[in-house]
């Protein structure tokens, strides 16, 4: 079901010009008409690579997430496996890589469950959420400054985690939910 059926004409881009730079980012500056002559600068953080992967693991009932360093809000928190979609990789071929990277853990069952984007008035980020069943161990080298704590949740709580403090990121949330419709849809469990 499409919700929008109507659209404003979109806006006239009259200038776009790079303000920052740093090793993953540029930061625009973006000159906008709009359709009525109101005229708008609008900042955009633009990255040639920022599509993800985000994994939702379950092993014997239980979610599987990691603990890694935010350095935006200075702090640990927990979260889902996930990570960039490397050049001439696959979305799946990705979620079966960082998986692999960040849990130790292999799928036998890894299936597309969504796609969003976070953010989108100020930067494009694709993240693909992928649900991982069938678990069993296998780990490959990451990227990861450190060793990355793994926690196990159980699956019949997965809700909870909205309570959990240091559960905090929106793309996690946003693939808990998903997940969850994808389980409900399974008949899988009773939240």
């Amino acid at each position: 079901m499409a919700i929008m059926k109507k659209q404003n004409k979109k806006p006239e881009i009259i200038d776009v010009k790079k303000v920052g730079t740093s090793r993953l980012f540029n930061i625009e500056s973006v000159e906008l008409i709009f359709h009525n002559g109101e005229y708008r600068v609008y900042e955009r953080i633009k990255s040639t690579n920022l599509e993800t992967v985000i994994i939702v693991p379950i092993i014997n009932g239980n979610l599987v997430l990691i603990q890694e360093y935010a350095v935006g809000i200075e702090n640990y928190t927990i979260g889902f496996p996930k990570g960039l979609i490397n050049f001439g990789e696959s979305t799946t071929e990705a979620a079966d890589r960082e998986l692999k990277e960040e849990t130790g853990y292999g799928s036998t069952e890894l299936e597309f469950i969504g796609k969003f984007n976070i953010a989108p008035s100020y930067l494009c980020s694709i993240n693909n959420i992928f649900l991982a069943e069938g678990l069993y161990e296998k780990k490959l080298q990451g990227d990861e400054p450190e060793s990355l704590i793994i926690y196990k949740w159980p699956l019949n709580k997965m809700m909870d985690l909205l309570k959990e403090p240091s559960f905090c990121e929106a793309r996690n949330i946003s693939a808990l939910f998903l997940a969850r419709e994808c389980l409900l849809k399974k008949t899988k469990f009773n939240c």
